[in-house]
């Protein structure tokens, strides 16, 4: 089951990406009469599929990506002047073909956020509220930092008057990177610096920094217990409340979740009330399946209230073009923290197996609908990355274009072996890419000596979640 749940998602939205980009170069070569002989989802060996006109729709045997064969393509292909095909087409048209690729996978980017706002709007709403810290979770990057409940954040890193979607944003950007924050605390300013632990997603690394919003306050009670646990041991009851974790008293139970992790291997005194007796526990938290916990699973949380108001379509076309454009201020910012050295290439890029684990976990924790938000922004970072001037790529064969186009200008022919050697070059970055982020998701997920960390069990924001086990 947990191969379906990992396997089937990532056929899905991998498949629906290459499935839209390749569609759109095949109808705009075929709107411009150029003949395409071969529409393949896959690269190499082709495993089955069918003929219809000149094309032959086929599945291939490695599923890294698909490619649109048009007659003429080729450099060295020798021309036949038949009116179809691709080089010999006017320039303007080769490069609509070309864009149209990246632009189909923009067009979906923006198109799937539009109809989940339509039709699916369901958000939290402290995210969108000024960032007054709620509570600090114990021994946390908040907590070393100094922060107390009740500070509003002025600045976070370089953002001023952040809400709490800016602030978890810095932080999951910004592992085990000192940033600047200064907060009111009563009417006084007070600067420090916060470094964010890290936690993981998968086996993506972001940061934890223990600032919890303003969350109602609430004791935990006790649902379950897990067998063999610290809490079994230390003698935890079902219907047992948790009232105090090392002397200070709960705040709720996303404080207590995002505290114990903060307390691995270390003994805590975990206090409860049971049958109008309080009772002091002692045990040591421990990692199950790259999780610190110490074996309960909590009753009824209250839920933190959401929005659930669909938008109509003007304000969900806005709406899906300010998510679109902060997922390409981020990606930015990502890369630049690569090239600065903040952040290294292999906890930002992700391959085959790495978006495989991701979309499971999507999967399970919000179905069909975290899936397809899943989906767009994967198909965002194909257009994107396939726009990029490097040869092989579209945005390769774009910068061909105009650059023959400028040196036609000046008189200057860009000869054929200079074309095949750029096309060679680019294959070769490409193989390499690909090779990096394959053994990168290889030693991530097989090598690593770090724990597996489910998804599931450490959700991107700070929203509690009655399915965890602590």
């Amino acid at each position: 089951m947990s191969f379906l749940y990992t396997i089937l998602p990532f056929i899905f939205v991998l498949g629906a990406m290459i499935f839209i980009h390749e569609l759109g170069h095949f109808a705009v070569a075929k709107f411009f009469k150029i003949r395409v002989d071969v529409f393949s989802l896959g690269f190499g060996t082709r495993l089955f599929g069918f003929k219809l006109g000149d094309t032959d729709y086929r599945i291939s045997l490695i599923p890294l990506g698909g490619y649109v064969k048009m007659k003429g393509e080729n450099l060295d292909e020798e021309l036949e002047n038949t009116g179809d095909e691709f080089l010999a087409k006017p320039a303007w048209q080769r490069l609509l073909v070309l864009f149209a690729g990246p632009f189909m996978n923009i067009i979906t980017a923006l198109a799937i956020p539009t109809v989940l706002a339509m039709f699916f709007f369901r958000v939290p709403l402290y995210p969108s509220e000024p960032a007054v810290i709620g509570s600090v979770a114990q021994e946390s990057a908040a907590a070393a930092a100094g922060l107390q409940a009740g500070d509003k954040i002025l600045l976070y890193d370089n953002k001023e008057n952040p809400v709490w979607h800016d602030v978890e944003i810095k932080t999951d950007m910004n592992p085990e990177r000192s940033m600047k924050i200064v907060v009111d605390r009563n009417g006084e300013r007070i600067e420090t610096t916060i470094t964010p632990k890290v936690r993981y997603v998968g086996k993506e690394k972001i940061g934890a920094s223990g600032l919890i919003p303003n969350f109602k306050q609430e004791f935990v009670n006790v649902d379950d217990i897990t067998k063999g646990t610290p809490a079994e041991q230390a003698g935890l009851k079902k219907g047992d409340k948790i009232v105090a974790l090392n002397g200070e008293q709960v705040k709720n139970f996303e404080w207590l979740r995002q505290s114990i992790q903060n307390l691995e291997g270390k003994e805590v005194i975990v206090s409860v009330e049971r049958n109008s007796q309080k009772l002091d526990l002692k045990m040591k938290p421990y990692r199950q399946e790259g999780v610190v916990v110490i074996g309960f699973r909590p009753g009824a949380i209250t839920p933190i209230p959401t929005l659930n108001a669909n938008k109509p379509f003007f304000e969900a076309v806005k709406y899906s073009f300010n998510k679109n454009l902060e997922i390409v201020v981020l990606t930015k910012e990502a890369l630049g923290q690569i090239f600065t050295g903040e952040r290294k290439a292999k906890d930002a890029l992700a391959g085959p197996i790495s978006i495989a684990a991701i979309s499971g976990e999507a999967f399970k924790r919000g179905g069909f609908e975290s899936l397809f938000s899943l989906m767009a922004l994967l198909s965002l970072n194909l257009g994107i990355f396939n726009l990029f001037p490097i040869p092989v790529l579209d945005g390769g064969h774009i910068f061909m274009i105009f650059l023959e186009g400028l040196l036609g200008l000046l008189g200057v022919k860009l000869s054929l072996s200079l074309k095949e050697k750029m096309m060679q070059f680019g294959f070769v970055m490409l193989v390499l890419l690909m090779g990096f982020v394959i053994f990168n998701d290889i030693t991530k997920y097989f090598i690593s000596s770090e724990p597996d960390r489910p998804a599931a069990s450490a959700p991107a924001s700070n929203q509690p979640s009655n399915q965890q086990n602590k």
